[in-house]
């Protein structure tokens, strides 16, 4: 059977196809195929749509980048490899600098990222130059080492589909962090500042348009945002939801 490309079954398929393309490319790692897997399981329970929750996550998260002195946009291979136009958009909206930061890190694999960045606008990528590489205190991972030209002087970090143990170090490091994650329960979205609970791809093309928007508008508008509200919004979301898939 034939599927429209706007069907959720096929916006699904045609993400699957991205990663796969972006491992055969070399910026995707194994581990990182799994974690879609268990990603788009939850993206299945929010009904696959941004839900109300989550559009006022990322104008709160607009304001925030907007705001931001030193704004950074930390990415690792899933994210090159599903959103990077998206990416180099919103660093030119909001002057944010893009950091590769991985993982499982190798040269070849950075390099292979910042190719396709490259390819989609990018003009400077941070994260691929040693002689500026930092660390990040009380974080084991090879996620440690950042640029000190980036994340480790900014203020606001985005880092979406991330690790809970980075964010934490982050938050303890004195960072603001916003992130996407599609599991609201997750330590990364308990930690982080603002938790955007949406698919990537679905969200990211709206936060450069709240970006936007949020310059137009000048700084200081809007209430403060509650994520741990905004959280339970989106658990809330997911029951109703899992509701009406048992009702039908």
């Amino acid at each position: 059977m034939l599927i429209p490309r706007t069907h959720p079954r096929a916006v699904s398929l045609h993400i699957r196809e991205r990663l796969v393309r972006g491992y055969r490319d070399g910026l995707v790692v194994e581990e990182g195929l799994l974690a879609h897997g268990r990603g788009e399981m939850f993206d299945y329970l929010i009904g696959e749509r941004t839900s109300r929750a989550s559009r006022m996550a990322i104008r709160a998260a607009a304001r925030m980048l907007v705001e931001a002195r030193h704004p950074v946009i930390s990415v690792n291979g899933n994210f090159a490899a599903l959103c990077p136009k998206e990416i180099v958009s919103l660093a030119r909206v909001i002057g944010a600098k893009i950091e590769v930061n991985l993982f499982y890190a190798s040269r070849k694999r950075k390099r292979a990222i910042a190719g396709v960045l490259r390819e989609n606008g990018a003009a400077e990528i941070l994260g691929l130059d040693e002689r500026f590489s930092r660390q990040i205190p009380r974080l084991d991972s090879a996620r440690r080492v950042v640029d000190e030209r980036g994340i480790f002087i900014g203020d606001v970090i985005l880092v979406p589909l991330e690790d809970g143990d980075r964010t934490l170090a982050l938050k303890k490091f004195g960072k603001k962090v916003i992130t996407f994650d599609l599991n609201p329960m997750s330590r990364t979205a308990q930690a982080a500042d603002v938790t955007i609970v949406d698919n990537v791809t679905r969200g990211m093309g709206l936060l450069v348009a709240a970006c936007k928007a949020a310059g137009r508008r000048g700084h200081g508008r809007g209430g403060r945002f509650d994520n741990r509200k905004n959280l339970s919004d989106s658990v809330l979301a997911i029951k109703k939801n899992l509701g009406r898939m048992s009702d039908a």
